[in-house]
């Protein structure tokens, strides 16, 4: 009788740690979903709770973590990840990105699984290199407001990398570019849930400075594709993982106000501290040592998404 592996998703209930739990099952696999639901919702994985082989912990990974039985992998995905949510809950992201951290590589190590990091392209800060790749240090404000969410991440590659070399632990580590799809929150402060959920209202959208800063956006189901290819892939070091086409925040602005049909029209408000003025990831690592680039094309992505949040609009309209 053949053994299925078994994983644990730590953020198991947030936008991509549901997408990860979705995609996990439907490859065959067991999958145990942990979430203390301070930024996750239940909503985005109660369709798995019929699954034999989905579980779901309510837990904080600050804390010491026990699962029973065998683990093949762990992916740490459990974080604040969208600025209004690191901006309101700092104390909190700091812990995740170090305690948390600590307790799932210690997890990994009792466990002998395979660990896999959800880092993020803030760790190269306001880049001063463009596009940014794997070998670049980054240009990183500490003690800005965004040093809480930058620097946990940073710490967490950090204390992945020391496991590895000092204890052995397989360690992987994805820088994750902006990401979109359904599951996003409708008000978390990221660009495309702000855009969507102004547009589909009639509220004006709001863009930050003059909206020439730069991102790259990449559909969820090709995030995760990465994700996994890295995970059982022999590859140490960070990967950047996400979309290269680059756009200006203005080009985002129309393209969702055309696909939407909205009326709204757009506001400019100040630029926030430390938002960085460009972001596009080169792909070279992942394209030679996973095969992986993305396939969904921008207006395929967003008329998902849209979809999704015309439907949550009207659930919380009725």
């Amino acid at each position: 009788m053949t053994t299925l592996e078994r994983a644990l998703v730590t953020g198991g209930a947030g936008f991509i740690g549901s997408h990860l739990c979705e995609r996990l099952l439907n490859d065959g696999l067991e999958v145990i979903a942990m979430d203390n639901l301070l930024t996750g919702d239940l909503a985005n994985i109660e369709h798995l709770f019929g699954n034999a082989r989905f579980k779901f912990f309510h837990h904080d990974v600050t804390n010491y973590i026990h699962v029973p039985g065998r683990l093949d992998f762990i992916l740490h995905f459990a974080s604040p990840a969208s600025p209004r949510d690191y901006l309101e809950l700092p104390i909190q992201t700091l812990k995740v990105g170090s305690l948390g951290t600590h307790k799932a590589l210690g997890l990994a190590h009792e466990k002998g699984a395979r660990f896999l990091l959800a880092s993020t392209s803030e760790v190269y800060g306001d880049p001063q290199v463009h596009p940014q790749r794997e070998d670049y240090w980054g240009h990183v404000n500490p003690v800005g407001p965004r040093g809480c969410y930058d620097e946990a991440k940073r710490f967490a590659e950090a204390m992945a990398m020391a496991y590895q070399r000092h204890h052995g632990v397989e360690t992987r580590i994805v820088r994750i570019f902006n990401t979109y799809g359904p599951r996003m929150r409708l008000n978390d402060g990221r660009v495309l849930p702000a855009f969507m959920s102004q547009a589909l209202r009639g509220e004006d959208l709001t863009v930050f400075g003059d909206g020439g800063q730069t991102r790259s956006f990449c559909y969820v189901d090709d995030l995760v594709e990465g994700i996994l290819r890295l995970l059982r892939s022999d590859e140490r070091l960070p990967v950047n993982i996400g979309n290269p086409h680059e756009m200006t925040i203005r080009q985002f602005a129309d393209a969702i106000l055309e696909l939407t049909g909205s009326g709204s029209k757009i506001r400019f408000e100040p630029l926030p501290v430390d938002d960085p003025k460009q972001r596009r990831p080169d792909i070279g690592k992942a394209r030679s040592a996973l095969g992986w680039e993305p396939k969904i094309p921008l207006q395929e992505g967003l008329r998902r998404t849209v979809e999704y949040f015309k439907a949550k609009l009207g659930a919380l309209a009725r």
